[in-house]
């Protein structure tokens, strides 16, 4: 029998695909009333085991129970029926329609909307007012910003009539004040008696918010201890099976000779929208320069220029010499040829051809490396194959099999090889984008201790990442970007991640908007 004190209990719960084991005899009970994390490494099977509860996927073994009763939960209409709520980590929103038309999309009362809106909009007021969830019901999905876009979301599932509310990795495009709102909310929520359930692979998050937490690790349900009476060590021990270094270790910077310099950089997206506006900075060799920043603010177009994968104006030099930022010398071969490695912000569509092999993709953008040559016709495929065996071993590939399709790895081996491809070309600049995005945390730990030699071995950095603990803790100077230009620089030794995340929402130090 099931126990009605807990809003979920999931009994022995299987799920495989083809020889993959996603989910194996899982058990978990989350009490009402509480926020329950949920953490573990890329692949444990979070969010296999989330799909199961919101109905996207049927358990091939197993029961789940709802408020004590048996509830099969063969789609998510019937999750939602069952009371069970999910803000995806990728907002499913139409972004021209209004936030009143996307809470009532897919449950309208009838063909005629009027009657739907008037009741919606009521409702609407109501949860606002009772949860915290301040939204115009009459803005347009995309004039509103990352933070209120979740708080639609979220209002999305309680004019449902959500009882139990799952949230994967909800803080990823959020700033630092907006991440503190929602926690409050969520807090708000569980003080009106509703369940939340907390996917974050985030430690400090789940120390500060969540009542349980359930640690998973390859497929299987490892540990479930009370939050007050573990700690981010031990959690991070139980994720990996071993023990992480949770702080990145690294002596001070020595700054050598100035290798980047960038003024007034200018970029233009295809709508003729100015997304960089002005951009001046320089990096030294042996030095980290991390740029802050929601997502969305010009990092992209940042990275992507002084790669040779836009074009720009205004001015750039390497080590003194002409940077071009258009038309010859623009491009990513030729970028490389100067001595600058980049590491882009999205791995599939930008870093590897998911198709090919590991030892393909290993010389992806290095196939004119004379040691990949055999003579001035053909490539050497098993030069290319043996660096690649080499690179595997360094970077702890798994599996360390070169003729593996690059998407038959998971995301944090995948970005092992394009971090192992760059780094492994001794860069005068590596330019590095989101380095742990979608990483588990040992792959976190590993790949912090490779930028941190690179650094040490005399490269000049730009660090890219929406993870302000992560720019914290790499950086030897921080830039803060928002809308498209540096709002200012910091020392991450004197600043903290207030002071960062105003300047990431546009606040000046004066305390006004820029």
């Amino acid at each position: 029998m099931a126990d009605p004190a807990y809003a979920i209990e999931l009994k022995g719960i299987s799920k495989a695909f083809g020889p993959v084991q996603a989910n194996r005899d899982i058990n978990i009970a989350v009490p009402k009333g509480t926020i329950h994390g949920i953490i573990g490494e890329n692949g444990a099977g979070k969010s296999t085991l989330m799909s199961i509860l919101y109905g996207f996927y049927k358990a091939d073994a197993g029961q789940i129970f709802v408020n004590g009763q048996s509830t099969p939960i063969p789609d998510s209409q019937s999750a939602i029926r069952a009371g069970i709520g999910m803000v995806f980590q990728h907002f499913k929103l139409v972004q021209n329609f209004s936030v009143l038309e996307n809470i009532i999309l897919g449950v309208e009362d009838g063909p005629m909307l009027n009657t739907s809106l008037s009741k919606a909009r009521n409702e609407l007021e109501r949860l606002a007012r009772d949860y915290e969830l301040d939204v115009d019901p009459d803005a347009l999905i995309e004039d509103l910003s990352v933070g209120h876009q979740q708080r639609v979301e979220i209002l999305k599932a309680l004019y449902r009539q959500a009882d139990i509310l799952i949230l994967d990795e909800p803080t990823g495009v959020l700033t630092p004040d907006e991440a503190d709102h929602l926690f409050r909310i969520l807090r708000g929520l569980k003080d009106q008696g509703k369940t939340v359930i907390l996917i974050t692979h985030k430690l400090r998050e789940i120390m500060e918010a969540t009542d349980n937490v359930s640690v998973m690790r390859r497929g299987t349900m490892v540990a479930t201890v009370k939050t007050a009476e573990t700690s981010p060590e031990q959690l991070a021990e139980l994720m990996v099976g071993r023990k992480v270094l949770l702080e990145v270790e690294k002596a001070p910077a020595k700054p050598g000779e100035v290798v980047l310099k960038v003024e007034d950089l200018r970029v233009r997206d295809e709508h003729k929208v100015e997304r960089l506006k002005g951009v001046s900075f320089e990096i030294r060799a042996g030095e980290i320069l991390g740029i802050a920043g929601v997502a969305g603010n010009g990092q992209t177009e940042l990275l992507e220029a002084l790669g040779g994968m836009i074009r720009a104006t205004g001015r750039a030099w390497l080590k003194g010499a002409d940077l071009p930022l258009s038309g010859t010398g623009a491009d990513g071969q030729s970028r490389r040829r100067t001595g600058i490695a980049h590491v882009p912000e999205d791995r599939h569509h930008h870093g590897l051809i998911l198709d090919f092999t590991a030892w393909e993709n290993v010389a992806f953008g290095y196939f004119n490396d004379p040691r990949y040559q055999k003579n001035a016709l053909f490539m050497d495929n098993d030069a290319i194959r043996t660096d690649t065996e080499r690179k595997m071993a360094k970077f702890d590939v798994r599996p360390p099999i070169p003729t593996l399709a690059a998407k038959s790895f998971s995301g944090g081996n995948q970005q092992k090889i394009v971090v192992a491809r760059e780094i492994e070309q001794n860069p005068a600049l590596l330019l590095i984008g989101q380095p742990t995005r979608g990483v588990d945390i040992g792959a976190i730990e590993f790949i912090h201790k490779q930028i941190i030699a690179l650094r040490d071995a005399g490269a000049a950095i730009l660090l890219v990442s929406v993870e302000l603990d992560e720019i914290m803790s790499l950086s030897d100077r921080i830039a803060v970007m928002f809308d498209g230009r540096i709002m200012g620089f910091r020392d991450p030794e004197t600043t903290d991640e207030r002071e960062l995340g105003l300047l990431m929402a546009g606040v000046t130090g004066k305390g006004e908007a820029a």
